[in-house]
């Protein structure tokens, strides 16, 4: 990998989740300091260290599936409902098993 290149489970986050895990890192993983720094509550950091996780690994679980990524990426960043998302996933899963 080149200096520069971003590493793959870093490709599916946008620039508010790197400056979010730069402030993480910079204090040491407190969660209680991150809170402060943003002004919000610490469940609030909590539950956006989560979806932060959860982007991580979609990215490193799916990469060989493009569409199931997509699918997993908009419903973890709200844009799309996760019942929707599971019969989506559900109904390609169906297709390309049928191929």
């Amino acid at each position: 990998m080149e200096i520069n290149e971003m590493p793959d489970w870093m490709t599916g986050l946008d620039d508010e989740d790197i400056s979010f895990i730069k402030k993480f890192i910079m204090v040491s993983g407190s969660l209680k300091e991150v809170a402060k720094n943003y002004n919000v509550s610490y469940p609030t950091v909590r539950l956006r260290l989560d979806r932060l996780i959860q982007k991580i690994n979609i990215s490193e679980d799916t990469s060989n599936e493009p569409y199931i990524a997509l699918i997993k990426r908009l419903a973890v960043n709200e844009k799309l409902d996760f019942n929707t998302a599971k019969v989506l996933i559900t109904e390609y899963k169906k297709i390309n098993k049928e191929e």
